[in-house]
């Protein structure tokens, strides 16, 4: 068995909305309950997160973005840059507290006291770009543990899987122009779906030309669809990119049950992903995996996805 840090902080609760919203903490709630009731948590390794220091943030986002997000929560705003966006006056702290959260991820896998991590970190970020947030996001936790393995581990090139059934327009955008990160999006097609990106013609910019991939996915697509794309589109760019880590934006929100998409991917699906994801890892990268919570908002397919997810990565 592998050995997989939990990564989780009770505080990750304090990011409350103000209104009715998917994106609650009674997601980590039934997440915790769940992993914990199938004996999941207690045969993974601990970790706390710590507050991340302000240059991994910087490495990201901008100076004034992170005053401006700070001034908002101190002000008692109840959106940041668009409706859909929610803060109260602990958000500021608890997404530094999130993307610490990733920090941790990368840190445990980076110096070896771990095989891969779980980071159940909340609120999401794939959306957020360097001075804006929005679909939910704040600060973009993949984007900052990426930067974070590159400046303190001396890590080369990274990749990052998002299977999130939004485009991480966030993320691509970060690292549009960086050959270093090579950014793979599996989403559903943004004619009909938040944000309106991911087209398969954005394939990066300057340097960072090819080392952005996106696969959309029409209304419907499934399990089968998913396969085709990981075995044929996914896997000879990893095996041209030769990645050291392999961080995985890790939505569950593709599922056929869950209320915001038009995807049907089963649990089954995601047991493919993963199983798949860990075999590139193994094959390409000494088998390391950071995996960062994102969407996901039907609570019986978050937990039992997730359930599988993990199983996946403790190689059970």
């Amino acid at each position: 068995m592998k050995r997989v840090a939990w990564i989780y902080h009770p505080d990750y609760l304090l990011h409350t909305p103000p209104f009715e919203h998917p994106e609650s903490p009674e997601r980590l709630v039934a997440i915790n309950d769940h992993l914990g009731k199938a004996g999941l948590i207690e045969r993974m390794v601990p970790v706390t997160p710590e507050y991340p220091e302000d240059a991994d943030i910087l490495s990201v986002h901008d100076r004034e973005y992170l005053n401006r997000l700070e001034t908002a929560c101190r002000r008692g705003d109840l959106t940041l840059d668009s409706e859909d966006t929610y803060i109260n006056r602990h958000s500021y702290n608890i997404a530094l507290l999130s993307a610490g959260g990733a920090i941790a991820g990368a840190k445990a896998v980076a110096e070896g006291t771990v095989d891969r991590a779980f980071c159940a970190v909340r609120p999401p970020g794939h959306h957020a770009g360097r001075s804006v947030g929005m679909g939910f996001c704040l600060l973009n936790n993949a984007a900052i543990a990426a930067r974070y393995l590159q400046a303190r581990h001396g890590v080369g090139k990274v990749l990052i899987v998002d299977w999130d059934v939004h485009h991480g327009n966030g993320t691509q955008n970060i690292f549009l122009e960086d050959p270093t990160v090579f950014y793979f999006s599996i989403h559903e097609h943004p004619t009909f779906l938040y944000p309106g990106t991911g087209r398969r013609w954005e394939i990066g910019k300057g340097k960072g030309e090819g080392t952005t991939l996106n696969t959309p996915m029409a209304p419907g697509a499934g399990d089968a669809e998913y396969r085709t794309t990981f075995e044929q589109t996914l896997e000879p760019a990893v095996e041209r990119f030769r990645p050291e880590v392999i961080l995985v934006s890790a939505g569950f929100d593709a599922h056929r049950d869950d209320p915001l998409a038009d995807l049907q991917v089963t649990d089954e699906g995601f047991r493919f992903m993963t199983r798949h994801v860990v075999g590139l890892a193994d094959r390409f990268c000494g088998g390391k995996i950071v995996s960062i919570l994102e969407g996901g908002y039907e609570t019986s397919s978050l937990t039992s996805c997730i359930e599988i997810h993990v199983r996946e990565l403790l190689d059970e």
